[in-house]
């Protein structure tokens, strides 16, 4: 749990050792909660990788920190991410109050610690946060770098309960490939599209399908916005932007599902979808658990 931009998702496939939630320098990127799977000789974790909490924004992103919120029910111990500074923001009280009415084991990570010009701050910081409430832990981590990552994972370990696995091992995530695929077209699209665009833009996976004659996965793939000038603004000059997103989306999904792709991608205007419950559910964004 975290505000946006913490780097939770950056945690989670460190933790993983394999990407399967995507990132980038802009806020609120994750849009559904999604389940990453570690199957170690002695124990399985199941970490939930949620929205950030933003009480600003479209009503589209007020209901992304409700499926946050929503995941501390199905929980065992949360993992509450914040970054080195003293003072909570707004949202961050908010979510505060809300762990701690979850009632669960909570620890409070202290992340981007590599960014301090000065380690010697770690201590004082930590004994602020300690005064914010009962956390099991508080643990100074780096999830970019991957400092002290060991450190948590024996931590977690240690606080979750004795039962049998959840999943198969081998099992990374709950996810198909498929809705991956949605996720990491959807994630090149804020790495190179600038201001709001990104946020208007929706991804539904129309057509994936392995062609066994030719050793590769056939996947075509709708990228809906809200405007015509997005629709613009997404294809580019001479399709060229389109063009990027696709080739490098592309690359990604060809490591996740270990196979040659083809990926075709077209841009339509569906106005509003973002405050339509119907659009929405249509666009597969009508349930926290799947894209």
């Amino acid at each position: 749990m975290g505000r946006p931009n913490v780097g939770k998702s950056t945690l989670l496939n460190q933790l993983l050792g394999q990407k399967i939630s995507i990132v980038s320098p802009k806020p609120q990127t994750t849009y559904f909660r999604i389940a990453g799977i570690k199957t170690l000789p002695n124990a399985q974790m199941v970490f939930l990788d949620t929205p950030g909490v933003y009480s600003g924004g479209s009503g589209f992103h007020r209901r992304l920190s409700r499926i946050a919120f929503q995941a501390l029910q199905e929980t065992d111990l949360v993992l509450w991410i914040v970054e080195p500074r003293a003072e909570l923001d707004p949202d961050e009280r908010t979510l505060l109050r809300g762990i701690e009415r979850a009632g669960r084991p909570t620890f409070l990570l202290i992340n981007k610690v590599d960014l301090l010009p000065n380690k010697e701050r770690i201590l004082p910081l930590i004994s602020q946060f300690s005064s914010l409430g009962p956390f099991a832990e508080i643990v100074p981590v780096s999830a970019l770098r991957k400092e002290n990552l060991d450190r948590l994972e024996e931590l977690i370990i240690k606080y979750l309960p004795v039962g049998a696995p959840l999943y198969p091992e081998g099992e990374i995530t709950d996810q198909s490939e498929r809705v991956l695929s949605a996720e990491f077209i959807r994630e090149k699209i804020f790495q190179q599209v600038h201001h709001e665009v990104p946020y208007a833009v929706a991804v539904s996976i129309e057509e994936f399908k392995e062609r066994k004659e030719q050793s590769i996965v056939f996947i075509q793939a709708a990228l809906y916005v809200e405007k015509e000038s997005q629709k613009a603004i997404l294809i580019g000059k001479k399709g060229e932007k389109l063009k990027q997103i696709g080739e490098s989306a592309r690359r990604e999904i060809e490591i996740l599902i270990g196979s040659k792709v083809f990926l075709r991608l077209w841009v339509k205007v569906k106005k509003g979808w973002r405050n339509d419950a119907e659009a929405l559910k249509q666009l597969g964004y009508g349930s926290d658990k799947t894209a």
